[in-house]
């Protein structure tokens, strides 16, 4: 197929939107976290059951289940056909669900007026891994020390394909009032780790794509169609925008977990909380 066919008939990422209800204690910890996520099937696709049962594990990954400590933790999902014809894209579920919990608990620590990478080390005081993760990101990041105006620094982690995942990002706006990518720190625990280079590639290039995807691709549906055809309205992330990566990888030997998606998921949420910062 020419770009323009193979743009025009995809298999395209679920579109999905979620919400959350979040209480907090005296401390301003989560209480009760209760997430409703809605969005299409993949594997409707592949075993039409699970539309009967409105169940699909790739949906509901990476937000039915979270390593935070929440006493009344309630997730519900909603199947909604869209009339799409979505397919696997890298991290998956992942991909958005990491977007919203996320996001959704940075808001909680703004509430809280407790620093996003504190907050997160206090709902994760049962989770030794993530707390080493974090505690690299931590100094990889320098993530106290005082920013120049205009800077900001976003924090995400998650677990997903086996492996423990957490990136910070710095943006600044310069002159001109533009958001700019500066730096990237982004720490794993894949448990055993086989070839290290091949580990901090796909970090790198996870990363990219995910930012990629937050900040230029788009596909839009107009009377039926795909609006886009080539690189021209369906921009990628080019080389002069990329920040620079620095990876670390903490090799814990554990059972071993995948490296190709887990950096995806992390961009958006990262991003975004960078910005609000």
């Amino acid at each position: 197929w020419m770009r323009e066919e193979d743009i025009q008939h995809d298999y395209y990422r679920p579109t999905c939107i979620s919400r959350f209800q979040i209480s907090l204690d005296n401390n301003g910890l989560p209480l009760k976290w209760k997430n409703q996520l809605a969005g299409s099937s993949i594997l409707k696709r592949f075993v039409p059951a699970m539309g009967w049962f409105g169940f699909d594990p790739t949906s509901t990954e990476g937000a039915k289940e979270l390593p935070y400590s929440i006493p009344d933790f309630d997730f519900d999902y909603s199947l909604v056909d869209s009339g799409i014809p979505v397919g696997f894209w890298r991290s998956v579920g992942n991909s958005y669900n990491a977007f919203f919990t996320e996001s959704a608990l940075d808001e909680a620590a703004h509430l809280a007026k407790i620093d996003p990478l504190t907050y997160r080390k206090k709902v994760l005081k049962k989770q030794p891994r993530f707390l080493a993760v974090l505690e690299k990101l931590r100094i990889n990041s320098n993530w106290r020390r005082n920013l120049p105006k205009g800077h900001g620094l976003g924090i995400a982690i998650q677990k997903s394909f086996g492996s423990i995942t957490g990136a910070v990002i710095e943006v600044f706006l310069n002159d001109s009032r533009v958001l700019k990518l500066k730096n990237v720190w982004i720490v794993i625990d894949c448990g055993e780790v086989v070839n290290p280079d091949t580990v901090k590639s796909q970090m790198e290039g996870g990363f990219i794509f995910g930012l990629s995807s937050t900040i230029s691709e788009q596909i839009t549906i107009n009377e039926g169609r795909v609006e886009q055809s080539n690189f021209h309205d369906y921009p990628i992330f080019k080389l002069s925008s990329c920040p620079k990566i620095f990876v670390d990888i903490i090799e814990s030997g554990n059972e071993i977990g995948g490296v190709g998606e887990p950096a995806v998921a992390l961009a958006a949420p990262a991003l975004t909380n960078a910005i609000f910062s």
